[in-house]
């Protein structure tokens, strides 16, 4: 039974509304209530799926009761519609049992997690203690490179996998971005700064090292999530937005780096090439990093260009699809 009792203002003023319905056959007990400005809908569930003969137990109508014939079913009409989403379901069920199921699932997704969630820890472990180092026991910027070197190796170096797993489908990632930045950080790592001591004290290296390890802040732990169907919308966020400033000022820092070590490789002519006789021409690494600073440019740009389309489909506004 539905027992309805409301007081409401209607063309004659406040009255009190009130009736009760015995259905024919039992009803769910928690009917759904929507209050809208002109008027009240109550929905109200059978508790078994079959066709009744009437609405209520008493075979006459209740004079207050109207049908709403724009969702009118008839019991033809009602079968159809039953039959068409047994149909729908019957065909999802055959079209993904044609999709072959792959049997290492779950062991590339226990990969992707783990992988994701070291390198968390790893670029966690660098952002703290050059945070404690410098803001808390007030260390310089110069002896960044000899304390925070060793776990920067290791990161960079298992971040040579992110291109692996892109190449092998493992992520959707394109490839190009995941090169650039791994080959452009490796270049700048293992090259610049793990081949000149003179660089290693530089200031340079502490920005470097900073800027790259709060951009992983907010990557790996958006990866790692993902792999398990979660999202965390102030981590989208965060992920999509952060580059914005962060990206031009690594770029920059990285620019800064290379210009410092020109004169240095020029000096000690170290990986310079020299051609035999008789050309007796020598290529000086130097030149050569000139020209990586103008590619390190359109690497941040292809970078940015990126992550851009990736924060306009994350986070722009969502297309309604048209019936």
């Amino acid at each position: 039974i539905l027992v309805f009792l409301a007081q409401g203002h209607g063309a004659k003023g406040d009255n009190i509304y009130e009736f009760q319905i015995e259905f024919l056959e039992p009803v769910e007990p928690k009917p759904v209530c929507r209050v809208t400005q002109r008027q009240l809908n109550i929905t109200v569930q059978k508790k078994e799926s079959n066709w009744w003969e009437r609405l209520t137990k008493q075979e006459k109508r209740p004079l207050f009761l109207a049908p709403d014939f724009d969702r009118w079913l008839d019991e033809s009409d009602a079968e159809m519609e039953l039959k068409e989403k047994e149909e729908e379901k019957i065909n999802k069920m055959k079209i993904e049992s044609r999709v072959p199921k792959d049997p290492f699932k779950h062991l590339k997704k226990g990969y992707l997690v783990m992988y994701n969630l070291v390198q968390f820890l790893g670029f966690s472990w660098i952002f703290v203690n050059m945070t404690v180092r410098l803001f808390i026991l007030g260390k310089s910027f110069y002896d960044t490179f000899h304390t925070i070197a060793d776990m920067m190796y290791f990161c960079q170096t298992l971040a040579l996998m992110e291109i692996m797993n892109s190449l092998i489908g493992l992520v959707r990632s394109p490839l190009i971005p995941a090169v650039v930045q791994v080959f452009g950080r490796n270049f700048i790592l293992f090259v610049v700064l793990g081949s000149l001591e003179e660089m290693q004290s530089k200031p340079v290296v502490f920005f470097i090292f900073y800027f790259w390890s709060i951009i992983e802040l907010f990557r790996y732990p958006y990866y790692m999530l993902s792999c398990i169907g979660i999202e965390w919308k102030p981590l989208t966020w965060l992920r999509y937005t952060t580059w914005i400033p962060l990206y031009p000022l690594g770029g920059l820092a990285e620019a800064v780096c290379i210009i410092q070590s020109i004169p240095i490789f020029s000096e000690t002519g170290k990986y310079s090439l020299g051609l035999p006789n008789p050309l007796n021409v020598t290529i000086q690494f130097s030149f050569l990093l000139q020209i990586y600073l103008i590619a390190l440019f359109l690497g941040v740009f292809v970078n940015f260009r990126h992550l851009y389309k990736q924060r306009k489909q994350h986070l722009g506004p969502k297309k309604r699809k048209m019936k």
